[in-house]
């Protein structure tokens, strides 16, 4: 009895397993009554024609191959490779770019140490927003990785961006920052733009030659092509040199890094794991400050917040910094227990006329070297109203700035007035002092002060007028002051007769007046 109860078992969990397996066969269909699985034709399987290829990392990533790999990435860079998804470029260009890179393996190490940082942030955006992670490699191409970096064209950043375009995505350029250099501001304009420039031209290659040349020139050479009846790819375009190479150094670095062992390079590991951490900003506090709670060097600190330009971060305008992964929670906590004294030593203050800077120092109790330094005034230049000045907060001003203030402050000069003592000429008989006042655009009571006379006054013609004036002005003011015509005619009359000595020194003084009045 026992041996039917093990065979009845037996005999269900076998049917039970057969029910399954004809469920799950796509080579076995039901056919409705209840009694089993009829078989139907059987797919063919498909044979590959011509030899097999290797495939390489990142094809395994992108689905083509129906293949996914279920191996946590070893590192970013193995992460990067999974990732790659844009054409390939194969041309000499390419070639000859390998080897420059390969051949200097010094700078290959610097720029990627560099990096380390800020590609883990960079490829995660890239991913979140399903794009090629070997844009993550184009800050290679553009800056070396290095915020710090201008062009001869005033781009900056990591990403390079222009003034103008960085304006266009909200990349805020003030007294404060430039967030042209800011690793998040940046690397999020920079994706947009990319973003925005495939959707123009539907080729990441076409888009990337319009990301360093201009998308109206790289819409124009299409068009020239189209008129000619040319292919309209990146490699039939005519662009300039630099646009030439650029597809191709970027395309060298992404075979560096799928290869390095093929080109003798040695990749620094950098973990598959974030670098920083955000933290929240609540009130004004001094860089110095920060680095010291956190427990890192300022420039480590200023080396993950590049867009700084002065030594406060002011809340308003920054309300997020970036601290190493391990050190911003020792910041929290240390910021939470700081009772010590204040947190910002500086503060902004709005000029409230045009002013030297001598008398701008005077005013905030600062040397004037000092407060020259701080706010990068040049030599030779006068504050302009509501200019935004960083300096010292005193113990009675303790106000955080204001957003409008740390979000669009702009410092402004003008040239310094130096003013030259000089002599003119009253043009006619009883010309007043009010007269030459408003002829050299100075007031009537200096003009009675400089010659000892009442404002009221009358000059004779020809009369010498002492007066003090720009720099600038008092040689256009000579070529106003000199005689009449009739008057230079007699003057050329009396050269030409006098012995040549003399005219000789009469010659610095006419060609003093000919320059004013081209001026004119």
């Amino acid at each position: 009895m026992r041996m039917l109860k093990i065979f009845g078992l037996v005999s269900m969990v076998w049917l039970a397993g057969c029910a399954t397996n004809n469920a799950s066969d796509p080579g076995l269909q039901s056919d409705g009554s209840g009694s089993g699985s009829i078989p139907t034709k059987q797919a063919q399987p498909s044979y590959p024609s011509g030899p097999l290829s290797p495939i390489s990392p990142y094809q395994l990533g992108t689905g083509t191959y129906g293949v996914a790999s279920i191996k946590a990435p070893a590192d970013l860079w193995d992460r990067i490779r999974r990732g790659f998804a844009m054409p390939d470029l194969d041309n000499d260009l390419v070639r000859d770019r390998e080897q420059w890179y390969a051949t200097r393996p010094d700078y290959m190490q610097r720029m990627t140490e560099r990096s380390s940082k800020y590609l883990f942030h960079i490829v995660e955006e890239l991913e979140r927003r399903n794009m090629p992670s070997e844009l993550a490699l184009l800050p290679y191409i553009e800056s070396a990785f290095n915020p710090q970096a201008v062009s001869s064209a005033k781009a900056a950043g990591m990403w390079q961006f222009m003034p103008a375009t960085g304006t266009y995505f909200d990349l805020k350029q003030n007294a404060f920052r430039d967030d042209r250099r800011d690793v998040l501001a940046s690397t999020r304009a920079a994706l947009d733009y990319l973003q925005k420039l495939y959707g123009m031209f539907g080729d990441w290659h076409l888009a990337l030659a319009a990301y360093n040349w201009g998308e109206g020139s790289v819409s124009r050479a299409i068009a020239r092509n189209q008129k000619q009846g040319l292919g309209v790819g990146y490699e039939d375009l005519s662009m300039p040199a630099e646009t030439r190479m650029y597809v191709p150094k970027l395309q060298a670095v992404k075979n560096i890094v799928a290869n390095p062992l093929r080109f003798n390079a040695e990749l620094p590991l950098i973990e598959n794991h974030p670098y920083f951490q955000t933290v929240d900003i609540t009130r004004d506090i001094d860089v110095a400050l920060v680095a010291s709670l956190a427990g890192i060097r300022e420039e480590d600190f200023r080396a993950l917040n590049p867009s700084l330009h002065k030594p406060v971060i002011l809340a308003a305008g920054m309300p997020k910094i970036l601290l190493p992964w391990d050190n911003a929670q020792v910041f929290r906590k240390n910021l939470e227990a700081h009772n010590d004294g204040q947190y910002a030593s500086w503060t902004v203050w709005s000029v409230p006329s045009t002013m030297s800077v001598t008398n701008a120092a005077q005013r905030i109790g600062i040397s004037e070297n000092d407060l020259r330094k701080l706010n990068g005034i040049p030599p030779r230049m006068m504050i302009k109203a509501g200019s935004a000045l960083m300096v010292p907060r005193s113990a009675t001003t303790q106000q955080d700035v204001s957003s409008q203030l740390a979000d669009n402050g702009q410092i402004a000069f003008t040239p310094e007035i130096v003013n030259r003592r000089t002599v003119v000429r009253a043009l006619k008989r009883g010309e007043t002092v009010a007269a030459i006042a408003q002829r050299y655009r100075v007031s009537a009571s200096d003009v009675a002060d400089w010659n000892d006379v009442r404002t009221n006054a009358r000059f004779k013609g020809g009369e010498h007028v002492t007066m003090y004036l720009p720099v600038r002005l008092t040689s256009t003011s000579f070529a106003k002051s000199s005689p009449q015509p009739r008057a230079r005619a007699a003057a050329g009359k009396a050269r030409a007769a006098a012995p040549a000595k003399v005219a000789a020194k009469s010659r610095p003084a006419a060609a003093k007046v000919a320059p004013a009045k081209r001026k004119r």
